[in-house]
């Protein structure tokens, strides 16, 4: 839901009547995941996307018919279904999408959820009496509960919220799918150097909090970093400390200073960081290593390290070094193994830029 967030406060704000759809299922290869979403307005205007266009004309055409009679909807796209190759959905994925107007309480706990960066779980009840069907129940982490729901839904979505997978659930006469509206994933950066700057851009473009970390005057300046969530002017080890490394969290330590670099990676290398990366050499790399194990860090710790930092892309300017960087990022966060840049695959005389910029 984050992704129609802009869309979504401004369509409450004009009072502008809207339907959800809501991918809640999806098999093989569809196009878009659980918890995709698309805002249908009645003036026929759409915010965001449920398959990347394959199913969009059907559903938008659902949604303007769950606008005028308010019963919510369950559509099922697949290869064998003659709509769904109509409007191509033809490479064997399978998806269901949930149509529905939203309840305003519901809808405006969502919203002040995703606004405050809080972990929320949003039970929507997809299939079983019609009385009972779409979303009535918020649950969010620090925060009130809003809407009704059975005791039976509540467990189902403090179970998701307390770590369990989400996705769809029977519940006795009942189907739910629980979807997990998550914090905003958090991108530390260890160094206010040039591509620093690039890779706020890029980060903040893809959904992430950019921190800027560096306790150098020139290089912590706020007007440097317009678009990051916060530029701490701070020793790396102290700030790591104060901002809270989560598993929501990646760094990528920047510097090429062994004074700045070091600290930082002791204190990100054994947290739950779900990605430690740092920019070098292999010849930089190799001594970076032997310093951190003779500090104390494992040699586990040590091999979480993405260095040289970043996918072989080839990239030379900051732009598309930080595209190399956040490439990886988005790779790991996904649970892909993109290939890490290899010294030794570059021409004779040059190493990748991206491994050892200086």
């Amino acid at each position: 839901m984050r992704d129609v967030l802009p869309e979504l406060e401004a369509w409450r704000a004009e009072q502008r009547q809207f339907a959800l759809a809501t991918v809640v299922q999806a098999w093989g290869s569809a196009p878009r995941t659980a918890g995709s979403r698309m805002l249908v307005a009645a003036d026929g205007r759409i915010a965001g996307s449920v398959s990347g266009g394959c199913v969009e004309a059907a559903v938008i055409e659902a949604a303007q018919e769950t606008l005028k009679t308010g019963a919510p909807r369950l559509l099922s796209f697949g290869v064998a279904d003659e709509t769904a190759w109509a409007v191509g959905l033809a490479c064997g994925g399978t998806i269901e999408v949930f149509v529905e107007v939203p309840p305003a309480a519901v809808l405006d706990a969502a919203r002040a959820a995703l606004r405050a960066d809080l972990s929320a779980v949003l039970p929507t009840v997809v299939k079983g009496p019609p009385p009972l069907l779409g979303p009535r129940l918020l649950l969010a982490v620090d925060g009130p509960a809003a809407g009704t729901g059975s005791d039976e839904i509540r467990d189902a979505a403090r179970a998701v919220l307390d770590g369990g997978r989400p996705g769809r659930s029977s519940v006795g006469d009942i189907e739910l799918f629980v979807d997990h509206l998550r914090p905003s994933p958090t991108l530390v950066l260890v160094g206010g150097v040039h591509i620093a700057i690039a890779l706020v851009r890029l980060a903040r473009a893809l959904g992430y909090r950019p921190i800027v970390v560096d306790p150098r005057p020139t290089f912590a300046d706020p007007a440097r970093f317009p678009e990051a969530s916060r530029v701490v002017a701070s020793w790396p080890d102290e700030a790591l400390g104060t901002i809270g490394l989560t598993p929501g969290t990646a760094v990528a330590v920047l510097t090429h200073d062994p004074k700045l670099d070091d600290p930082a990676l002791r204190a990100a290398l054994p947290s739950p960081a779900f990605y430690v990366g740092a920019l070098g050499s292999k010849a930089t790399q190799e001594k970076r290593r032997r310093r951190l194990i003779e500090a104390g860090l494992t040699e586990a710790q040590v091999d979480r390290l993405h260095a040289p930092i970043g996918l072989d892309l080839g990239g030379r300017s900051p732009e598309e070094i930080a595209l190399s960087v956040m490439a990886q990022i988005v790779a790991v966060r996904n649970g892909r193994s993109g290939p890490r840049l290899d010294p030794a695959q570059a021409p004779p005389g040059r190493e990748p830029r991206a491994a050892g910029v200086r």
